[in-house]
């Protein structure tokens, strides 16, 4: 019999801090864009908030608004309004570099 694990067990290898950024993922050769809301991140992943995670992929591209930075992401789990993420790459900045 396999053991099941409660909701308030914790299962991050990193510790998350709260935050409250706003955020975007974008997937679909960049076609498709959902707003977000980013409540806690750590080294290894994030905690987004938006109306619905219907449509969502499994996997996309995090935009931090406030921090012109954008990562792939995978899904590690996921509720009617919230998922949890798992970086699946580096932060790469959004800005145009001058020539």
């Amino acid at each position: 019999m396999s053991k099941v694990l409660e909701m308030t067990d914790e299962q991050r290898q990193t510790n998350r801090k709260r935050t409250l950024k706003g955020g975007r993922i974008v997937f679909g050769g960049l076609s498709q864009v959902f707003d977000c809301t980013i409540r806690n991140t750590s080294e290894t992943g994030a905690l987004l908030v938006l109306p619905s995670t219907l449509g969502v992929p499994g996997a996309f591209l995090l935009y931090v608004d406030n921090e012109c930075t954008r990562r792939p992401v995978e899904v590690v789990w996921r509720r009617e309004d919230r998922m949890g993420v798992r970086f699946t790459g580096p932060a790469e900045s959004t800005l145009k570099r001058a020539s």
